[in-house]
C-alpha cells in the first residue's frame, strides 16, 4: 500500500497574524496529528523567526521541520542556522520556474536561474542532508526548462522535488498527466502543491498521487489542499485505491477544529490567551441542566464513558453545580476524580528529578506492580517530559498525551498543585489527576492515575 507523505503549510499562510505562542501550539497540534512535514515560511525577522523555529524544534520531535529559503544567499544561511537543532531538519529551496516568476520575483534569465538553483541547493546541502527543491509556479513553466531546473537541483543535492500549480490553471486530469511526466523524468520523489483557486485542489492532489506523486502539501483552510478534506479522502478511498498515510484519522476533526479556531481569530487579529477546543468554549452548565446535557458535554470533551461512570459524573456535577457554574475545566476535573475509578496496577514509590539551565532534565521513577518494583531513568525536554518518559520506560508503552494542565488549588508557600493528564489509547480518552505540594509530583501521580485506568480497561476487554 502506497504511503502518502503529508506536508502541512498552515504556518506559511500569507497575511496570517499568528502570535508566537499560537505558532508553537499549531505546530504541536500538527505533530499530534502525525503530519510528516511541518512547513515554515522564509525567515523575515532574523531574531524572532529564528527563536520561533528553534522553539518549535524543541517541541516537535517526530515531524520534519522544513524552512523555506532560496531568494537570497542570506536567506539560505538564516534557514540553516535556525533549523540546525531540529531532530529532522529540512531546507526548502523555493524558487519560481515560470518565465513571469523568474523575471519579476528574482529578476533572472533562465540560465542565471539554473546557476542560482545549483548554488543555493549545494549551499544548503553542505549543512543539511535533507534539501527539497520547491518549483514554484511549475505548471506555467516551459517544460524543457522545468526538467533542466529539476535535474540541476538533484545534481546539486536535492533529495525531493515539489511541483506547484500556483495558478490553478490545470484541470485534475491535465495536472495528473503533468505529474506523470515529471515523475518519469525525476530520479527523486516528487511531491505536489496545488492552489484551490477553482475549488479542485484536492481532486488535483489525489489524482497526482495516483499518477506517481509521493506527497502532498496541505493546509488548514481553503487556499490550498484542505488537510481535513484530503485526510477524509485517504481514509474513505485508501483501501479501494491502495494508498494510506500516517495521519491519525480519529484525531483529525478535533485537532483541525482547534487550529481553525486559531486561524479564524488570527485573521481578525484578536489576541488569544491560548488554544481551546471549539466544543469546550460552549460548555457552561448549572444546576438546571439534566443528565442528558451533562452527557453531551462529556462527549464534546472527547470522553466515551460507560453509563455507570456518567451517573457518577452527573451526581458529582450536581454537588458542584449547587455552588457555581460548571465550565469545561470543572467538568474535566470531575471526570478525572470520579469516572473510571479502578484498582491500582502501578503505584508510585519514589521519584528523583534533576533539572537546571545548564543540564538536561532527567528523571528516575520507581513504580511497584504486583509487589515488584521497577525503575525507569530518562532524559527529557523538561522535568515533566523526563518523568513521563521514565514512566513509559517502566510500563513498556507510549500513550499519546492529549492534554496536560497544572493549577494551584490552595494559596501560600505551601500551596497544593493539581495536575490533570489526558492520555489517548485506541481512540479513547482517559484522564488522571494528582495533587501535591510539588507540581512535578502532582504531574507524575496524574499520569500514573490515567495509565492505571487504561491498563484496567484494556485488561477487561
Amino acid at each position: 500500500m502506497k504511503q502518502i507523505k503529508i506536508t502541512d503549510a498552515t504556518l506559511c499562510k500569507e497575511g496570517s497574524h499568528f502570535s508566537f505562542k499560537e505558532k508553537i501550539e499549531i505546530a504541536r497540534q500538527l505533530e499530534r496529528l502525525n503530519v510528516d512535514v511541518i512547513a515554515l515560511p522564509e525567515i523575515s525577522n532574523t531574531k524572532t523567526d529564528t527563536l520561533l523555529i528553534r522553539t518549535i524544534s524543541t517541541f516537535v520531535r517526530k515531524s520534519v521541520i522544513s524552512v523555506a529559503a532560496g531568494v537570497s544567499t542570506e536567506s539560505v544561511e538564516n534557514a540553516i542556522a535556525a533549523v540546525s537543532n531540529a531532530v529532522s531538519p529540512r531546507i526548502r529551496i523555493t524558487l519560481p520556474v515560470s518565465p513571469v516568476g523568474m523575471e519579476y520575483v528574482c529578476h533572472k534569465k533562465p540560465d542565471k536561474m539554473l546557476a542560482w538553483i545549483e548554488k543555493t541547493v549545494a549551499m544548503a546541502k553542505e549543512k543539511c542532508t535533507d534539501v527539497e527543491f520547491f518549483a514554484d509556479d511549475a505548471t506555467r513553466a516551459e517544460r524543457e526548462f522545468l526538467y533542466k531546473a529539476i535535474d540541476t537541483a538533484i545534481a546539486a543535492g536535492a533529495s525531493e522535488v515539489t511541483v506547484c500549480d500556483k495558478a490553478a490553471e490545470m484541470l485534475p486530469d491535465d495536472f495528473a498527466a503533468f505529474v506523470t511526466d515529471v515523475c518519469a523524468h525525476s530520479s527523486v520523489p516528487v511531491n505536489v502543491s496545488c492552489s484551490n483557486g477553482n475549488g479542485m485542489a484536492c481532486a488535483c492532489a489525489i489524482l497526482a498521487v495516483r499518477s506517481g506523486a509521493s506527497g502532498v502539501t496541505a493546509a488548514v483552510g481553503d487556499e490550498s489542499v484542505s488537510l481535513e478534506t484530503f485526510a477524509g479522502l485517504i481514509k474513505n478511498c485508501g483501501v479501494s485505491y491502495d494508498f494510506s498515510s500516517e495521519l491519525k484519522y480519529t484525531e483529525v476533526r478535533r485537532i483541525i477544529k482547534q487550529i481553525l479556531w486559531v486561524v479564524s481569530n488570527a485573521k481578525n487579529e484578536k489576541g488569544l490567551p491560548g488554544i481551546k477546543d471549539a466544543g469546550e468554549e460552549s460548555i457552561f452548565l448549572d444546576g438546571n441542566d439534566d443528565r442528558e446535557a451533562v452527557s453531551e458535554a462529556i462527549l464534546k470533551l472527547g470522553y466515551d464513558l460507560s453509563e455507570e461512570d456518567k451517573t457518577r459524573v452527573f451526581e458529582e456535577f450536581l454537588r458542584v453545580a449547587g455552588k457555581k457554574r460548571v465550565g469545561a475545566k470543572d467538568l474535566e476535573a470531575i471526570i478525572a476524580s470520579v469516572a473510571l475509578q479502578v484498582p491500582t496496577t502501578y503505584s508510585l514509590i519514589s521519584y528523583v528529578i534533576n533539572n537546571g539551565n545548564i543540564i538536561s532534565s532527567s528523571a528516575q521513577i520507581t513504580l511497584e506492580k504486583n509487589g515488584e518494583q521497577s525503575i525507569g531513568v530518562c532524559i527529557g525536554d523538561g522535568p515533566v517530559d523526563a518523568a513521563f518518559r521514565a514512566i513509559e520506560q517502566i510500563i513498556g508503552h507510549h500513550y499519546e498525551l492529549d492534554d496536560f494542565q497544572i493549577q494551584s488549588v490552595t494559596e501560600g508557600k505551601e500551596a497544593m498543585g493539581s495536575a490533570l493528564v489526558k492520555l489517548r489509547s485506541e481512540g479513547r480518552l482517559y484522564s488522571g489527576n494528582g495533587i501535591s505540594t510539588d507540581i512535578i509530583g502532582a504531574a507524575i501521580r496524574a499520569y500514573i492515575n490515567a495509565v492505571n485506568k487504561i491498563v484496567y480497561e484494556e485488561a477487561a476487554i
